[in-house]
């Protein structure tokens, strides 16, 4: 695809700028939690990992290497796998309780998908 790097890097940043709105609210708690505020909870920052995967995968996905874009696949696909386990932690019932999901949850999965879909479609020059 001819656009496929720079929908990747877009993708990217939106992914980042996710990161900082609400994924859940936990009610019995009164917490709206974020992907990098989840005070009342023992989750640490579950979206530090994704926020240091997308910067890598900005700029594997600029760089018009061959080598990069093989690199630039596992890095997302590590994403992808990491946005799968945030869902899955921050969206788990505890005690009977399951807390009420927000639209970034779901945007974090698709985004991550949206960045995988977009490495394995490289643009790269042929010889």
């Amino acid at each position: 695809m001819k656009y496929s790097q720079i929908s990747g890097v877009a993708l990217a940043l939106v992914l980042i700028a996710v990161s900082f709105i609400p994924w859940v609210h936990i009610a019995s708690i009164d917490a709206t939690i974020t992907g990098m505020h989840t005070t009342g909870t023992n989750f640490g920052k579950p979206a530090f990992m994704n926020i240091f995967f997308s910067v890598i995968a900005i700029a594997l996905f600029l760089v018009p290497k061959l080598w990069a874009k093989r690199v630039n696949l596992f890095i997302c696909a590590l994403n992808m796998a990491w946005a799968i386990r945030n869902f899955f932690v921050v969206t788990t019932c505890f005690g009977g309780e399951c807390p009420e999901k927000k639209a970034g949850i779901y945007l974090l999965l698709v985004l991550a998908g949206g960045m995988l879909a977009m490495c394995t479609l490289p643009k790269l020059q042929t010889k």
